[in-house]
């Protein structure tokens, strides 16, 4: 235990790093997935293939090998035509977790948003409202609701992933682990914490999504009213 309490300020430091990271790739994940997954759903076929390319190839290849694509291969590119470029770490971790995590929100929110009846579009429509109108203030809401369980699985399982940026030096909480054994030897001890450290972390944010699924359910809101 004296090890894991010696290294408890400095892996605590890496878990604020770990839920910072986290934070801003799902910020940024769900507003690019939100409009990728209502393009996704768009009249013009051209949008659509270009949206599912963009989703099937985040989806489909490593996280691991999108963090190195972007923060070793786009400087190599720019360096093969006698520019010099090179990505902050940082920035780089935040933009791989976020470009992957919108591939992700895409598809739960085209599936929210196609889960609504069709006669609610047609009754909007009736009324007077355009698409985009629909969209925000009939569809969207309602689809929202439903779109909380999956979001809550994704957002824990970015809180995870984060633990590859680590490959970039980027000292999040695995990283800093990473860095103590170094000095001490001690494995064991140190990556146990690590994992007991996610681990709080994912069972409160999962405990924090089953409370706001129950606070959006109408049947609980008539509940609290009466």
């Amino acid at each position: 235990m004296e090890y894991i309490i010696d290294a408890l300020p400095a892996l605590l430091l890496g878990a604020r790093a770990t839920l910072w990271l986290t934070i801003r790739a799902i910020i940024f994940g769900f507003i690019g997935g939100t409009l990728l997954g209502t393009a996704r759903l768009s009249k013009f076929k051209i949008v659509r293939l270009l949206t599912r390319a963009y989703i099937e190839f985040f989806r489909g290849t490593p996280l691991l090998v999108q963090i190195y694509w972007i923060y070793f291969g786009f400087p190599a590119l720019f360096k093969a035509v006698g520019l010099d470029f090179t990505f902050d770490r940082e920035f780089a971790g935040v933009l791989a977790l976020s470009l992957n995590a919108a591939a992700y929100i895409a598809e739960i929110v085209r599936g929210g948003i196609q889960s609504i009846d069709r006669g609610q579009w047609e009754a909007s429509s009736s009324m007077g409202l355009d698409s985009i109108q629909t969209l925000r203030y009939i569809v969207l809401p309602q689809a929202l609701r439903r779109m909380i369980p999956p979001l809550g699985n994704e957002f824990i399982t970015l809180l995870k992933d984060t633990s590859l940026v680590s490959v970039i030096s980027l000292e999040e909480l695995l990283r800093r682990g990473e860095l103590i054994v170094a000095t001490n030897f001690r494995a064991f001890e140190i990556y146990t914490a690590i994992g007991l450290i996610y681990l709080l972390m994912n069972l409160t944010f999962s405990q924090g999504f089953a409370w706001l699924e129950r606070w959006t359910d109408p049947a609980e809101k008539a509940k609290r009213l009466a």
